[in-house]
């Protein structure tokens, strides 16, 4: 069994098949057309030969008929053929092919007198003697190949019938070029089947070379799957299918460079900031087991500070997750549309209702809603994020500011808080990931410095764009912008 599925799995290039392919494409194409031309050349061949029959009959039968007797016998049909033969070159009826007719070893003529008996015969038949009141030529059956034989009356000046004409031809000649051309059509065949067998083969060599490039580089990816080896230029600059299929190979092979980036940098991420409260909680456990449980103080500081850490970890799980899910947005909903206006005023209503002591502004100047392209739940929570920053950070001028316009292409969402604002050294690192422009007062307002970065992957998975302009003391403004879809969406995000 396991042989059976060996030889049936066998490789075979392509180039084998593309010749393999050309060559019967080629055969297919050649027979038709030499069948048509052999049909055709056997054809007006025997029609030649029909017409040469018919000639040499008719000339027969004229010239007996002209001679003015009235019955035919031997000895006058032959002292006619004589007397005719013996003229000189310029008489009509030695222009005429009967003596050629006669002399050549293909056509044998017999006359026979009105009983239908043979009374002259220039060479011995090969068909039965028949007489017909009618002139015809057919091809009859005679030997191994057929006989093409003509039949006609002679006919007095009265129109009496003084004797028949049988004309035959064996058509050696015909079938001696029906056969050269059979060995001849055969012989092309085999030269076109060969000659475009190696032409496809080479023909493939050639244009299917860009595949061992693809072939080379899949198998370094193979064997290191973080190598950044990728299929060359020269062959992604290729205008057809092949190019088209390395361009495709080569954005995959960078996308799941990404994917493994991205998880390399996630355990590496995790691994750097889970140490800190682990080591917290842990340095708890271990006083709280020497001494600590005994002292009830202690004790609930330690499970407080436990509780603390554990509850940070687990946001920074969820951020971190929603980080590396923001990374892959467009792959998973990159067909997602989303009526901008309705969300903006829901997250603005929302944060209204959340901190009323803040003051909030809304300054919208879309006049109907708008589709977007993105998801409703991720617009939201970049608009969240932004909000969460914006109060977060404005704690002595309460007042965060709200706008929505757009132009022909894009949507552009901004949100502008008055609190302490950003360093210029800093702002060029705001939305890296785990950055915090003061760690010390960041933690204590619970921030894992991911929330920016999220807002960033989000923006730019959709073909976004996410920009801050901030001064120091004065606060800081995002811009958010996205681009319109213009065909009216089918189904827009809940």
């Amino acid at each position: 069994m396991s042989e059976k599925q060996s030889k049936s799995s066998r490789f075979v290039s392509l180039k084998v098949k593309w010749a393999i392919g050309t060559a019967i494409g080629s055969l297919i194409i050649s027979m038709i057309v030499v069948i048509s031309l052999f049909s055709a050349f056997t054809q007006n061949l025997l029609q030649q030969e029909r017409s040469e029959l018919n000639h040499n009959m008719s000339v027969v039968v004229r010239q007996l008929g002209n001679a003015g007797e009235s019955s035919l016998t031997k000895s006058k049909v032959r002292s006619i053929f004589e007397h005719e033969t013996n003229l000189s070159s310029t008489t009509e009826f030695y222009r005429q092919p009967l003596v050629q007719g006669l002399s050549n070893s293909r056509v044998t003529v017999t006359v026979m007198n009105s009983n239908g008996k043979k009374i002259f015969q220039t060479a011995k038949a090969t068909l039965p003697l028949k007489t017909s009141k009618q002139a015809k030529t057919e091809m009859v059956k005679g030997g191994h190949h057929q006989i093409m034989v003509g039949r006609e009356p002679i006919l007095s000046h009265d129109g009496t019938i003084i004797g028949y004409v049988q004309v035959e031809n064996d058509l050696k000649q015909y079938y001696q070029v029906f056969k050269r051309l059979i060995l001849i059509s055969v012989l092309a065949l085999c030269l076109v089947v060969i000659a475009s067998g190696l032409l496809g083969y080479f023909l493939s060599y050639y244009w299917l070379s860009p595949l061992n490039d693809i072939h080379d580089t899949l198998t370094v990816v193979r064997d290191d799957p973080t190598s950044d080896a990728r299929v060359p230029k020269d062959v992604t600059e290729l205008n057809d299918e092949l190019g088209e299929l390395s361009r495709m190979f080569n954005q995959m092979l960078d996308q799941t460079q990404r994917y493994i980036d991205q998880q390399t940098q996630f355990v590496s991420d995790v691994s750097h900031e889970l140490r800190t409260p682990v080591a917290i909680i842990q340095g708890h456990m271990e006083m709280l087991q020497r001494w600590g449980k005994d002292d009830p103080q202690v004790l609930d500081e330690s499970i407080a500070a436990a509780l603390k850490e554990t509850t940070r970890m687990n946001s920074l799980i969820k951020e971190m997750l929603d980080l590396t899910r923001a990374e892959q947005v467009d792959v998973k909903f990159h067909d997602a549309v989303t009526e901008v206006k309705d969300v903006v005023e829901q997250v603005f209503n929302n944060f209204k209702m959340l901190y009323p002591d803040y003051v909030f502004r809304f300054d919208d100047d879309l006049h109907e809603d708008v589709p977007v392209h993105i998801y409703r739940d991720h617009l939201e929570q970049i608009l969240i994020i932004l909000f969460d920053n914006a109060v977060k950070y404005s704690k002595d001028r309460k007042e965060v500011h709200l706008s929505l316009s757009r132009n022909l292409n894009s949507v552009e969402i901004g949100v502008q808080d008055f609190g302490e604002g950003i360093p210029q050294e800093d702002v060029l690192h705001v939305f890296d990931r785990f950055y915090r422009v003061d760690k010390a007062r960041s933690r204590k307002k619970g921030g894992n410095g991911l929330g920016l970065a999220i807002a960033k992957r989000l923006v730019e998975g959709y073909h976004g764009h996410i920009a801050v302009e901030s001064t120091v003391g004065s606060g800081s403004l995002f811009r958010i912008t996205l681009p319109i879809v213009k065909e009216k969406p089918i189904e827009k995000d809940k």
